[in-house]
């Protein structure tokens, strides 16, 4: 069970206290991660559990909280958690990927130290060693506004975590030696509600539970490895009021689209007859529709659910259209790295555009995706060591892909792919598909503006077309098929930070890069030093420890 210290819930609470060693309130976790038997859809398989869940345990922070994991990996394989959305300022050490961290081997440990700084919202982690995403593993992590800053809606009466996303029945080894084959995973067999899907049959545990007339909080995140999902509510609408740490101008839904790796916050309020009603999850943009559902209960209420479900809209041009409705909430007080009123993206000078495109290729008659004609392999010493010890010629190359897609992609190279972006440059990243396949995208240790997205072919002339007062600072965003999607980014955020596919199996067979953004004068300032107990591997093991940065 998660354990929060007891000086740290008083701060959390109290909000005026003094903080733990007179800094920002700390805040403690023991993780025991362990393989167990899960059944989303009602075949055992083996799974990942932490603390005996499925899902994981929720993070509950505060905004600035230090946070504290202390993750002991009781699998027999090397294992690595990645801080979905947190921003990690200055700490790109503990972003939990490979190519910034080495993985906790088995039987050992390893404690997370981050700080949520100047956010709030709603978040997920998952792990990122081979296919461990589509085992299980993942949770929310919940980024709490101060009591100070005010919310822009009313406090709920309570809230819920809902973890959707897509499974497969055959098990992660399974998918990991088909991947590793050269094959495509196919479609998933279904999708599932935290881990759920209830059956109809009258006999079904409510996963949540609501007071007639009271409003609740309801955080969404999509924690599948490739399915885009459609969420919503028998008979209630959805207030959307948070994405991805930005609050929202709010606008009520009947349902939502939550793209892969993508979270949100809704308010429901129970206004309807007291009885059982459906929450709804089905996948989009797949031939075959897959659903599943779980029981919103009333207290007191009189009835199960009726039988007929609210239907999912139809075609990625209603995805598209309501991504258009999604606005930032320019009145809202709120936790973020440039305050309100002092960060007008909109009049900033790009300094750097660069276009990112995806391709499916074959390399030896195996699968593999690319970007801009090369496809990321993981080294052995991971990126971020690799430049702090100064051997960063023995392990990769700076940028070895272009900034924009080549013509014509003859031969897709292997190598770990490292772009170089000088310190707080303002930049454009065009993410391009030119395939058939909704594409998502993720930039770890940043909020980025999603500024437009597009179908046909991107140009500079598309630039008329971008929203430059009130895009969503966000961190994740899809790309529909045959399509384009822009986002500005001030790489203010010094270290080595990952971009990625969040369709998992595009990720584990290339479709990944680095960005690396040094600090020119490292100085504390920018960067924190390398923490003492950080793991080391490859070939900066026997290596000395470089001199820490001066303040």
């Amino acid at each position: 069970m998660d354990r929060l210290i007891l000086i740290s819930m008083l701060c959390l609470w109290a909000g005026s206290m003094p903080a733990v060693h007179g800094g920002d309130p700390i805040i403690t976790f023991e993780w025991k991660v362990t393989y167990g038997n899960v059944a989303p859809l009602g075949v055992p398989v083996k799974g990942i559990l932490i603390n005996g869940e499925f899902p994981g345990p929720n993070i509950n922070s505060t905004t600035n909280n230090n946070v504290e994991i202390n993750v002991f990996n009781n699998l027999d394989e090397p294992l690595l958690f990645t801080w979905h959305g947190i921003q990690n300022r200055k700490n790109s050490w503990q972003d939990g990927t490979l190519g910034t961290m080495c993985p906790i081997l088995p039987g050992t440990n390893y404690t997370y130290h981050f700080q949520v700084k100047d956010q709030i919202g709603s978040y997920m982690y998952y792990p990122v060693t081979d296919m461990h995403r589509a085992a299980g593993g993942f949770g929310g992590l919940r980024i709490h506004s101060r009591p100070l800053i005010p919310v822009p809606y009313d406090q709920p009466a309570d809230e819920f975590t809902v973890m959707v996303g897509d499974w497969f029945n055959k098990g992660y080894t399974t998918l990991k030696k088909i991947l590793d084959s050269g094959r495509n995973l196919g479609r998933a067999d279904g999708v599932h509600i935290n881990g759920k899907n209830a059956k109809g049959d009258g006999k079904d545990e409510p996963l949540f539970t609501m007071e007639a007339g009271k409003t609740y909080r309801y955080r969404f995140c999509n924690a599948g490895i490739k399915t885009a999902v459609n969420v919503r509510f028998q008979g209630h609408t959805m207030k959307l009021v948070e994405m991805e740490g930005s609050h929202m101008v709010q606008n009520s839904y009947e349902s939502i689209d939550v793209h892969v790796g993508m979270c949100f916050t809704v308010l429901v309020t129970a206004d309807q007859e007291p009885m059982d009603y459906y929450l709804v999850a089905s996948s989009r943009f797949t031939k075959r529709e897959l659903t599943a559902t779980g029981i919103v209960r009333y207290m007191n209420g009189k009835g199960g659910p009726k039988p007929d479900l609210p239907k999912p809209p139809v075609g990625w041009a209603w995805s598209l259209n309501q991504f258009r409705t999604f606005r930032w909430n320019l009145t809202a007080s709120a936790a973020r790295p440039n305050p309100q009123g002092s960060y007008k993206y909109g009049g900033i000078n790009i300094t750097r555009t660069i276009r990112l495109a995806n391709t499916a290729e074959k390399v030896d008659g195996k699968l593999r995706y690319a970007i801009n004609g090369v496809s990321f392999v993981e080294p052995t010493t991971p990126l971020k060591l690799a430049e702090y010890y100064g051997v960063a010629d023995k392990v990769f190359k700076y940028n070895n892909i272009p900034d924009e897609p080549p013509a014509q992609i003859s031969n897709v190279a292997l190598e770990p792919i490292v772009v170089n972006i000088t310190y707080k440059d303002f930049i454009e990243v065009i993410f391009e598909n030119h395939e058939t396949a909704i594409q998502s995208w993720n930039i770890d240790g940043y909020a980025f503006f999603a500024v437009a997205i597009e179908t046909g072919t991107w140009s500079p002339d598309k630039r008329m077309n971008y929203n430059l007062l009130d895009a969503v600072s966000r961190h994740t965003i899809q790309v529909f098929p045959k399509s384009w999607a822009a986002v500005f980014i001030t790489f203010d955020n010094a270290g080595m930070w990952n971009i990625r596919s969040e369709v998992w199996d595009r990720h584990y067979l290339g479709q990944q890069l680095y960005f690396s953004s040094l600090s020119p004068n490292r100085s504390l300032r920018d960067e924190y030093n390398m923490r003492d107990g950080t793991l080391v591997c490859g070939i900066v093991e026997s290596m000395p420890k470089p001199p820490p940065f001066s303040s």
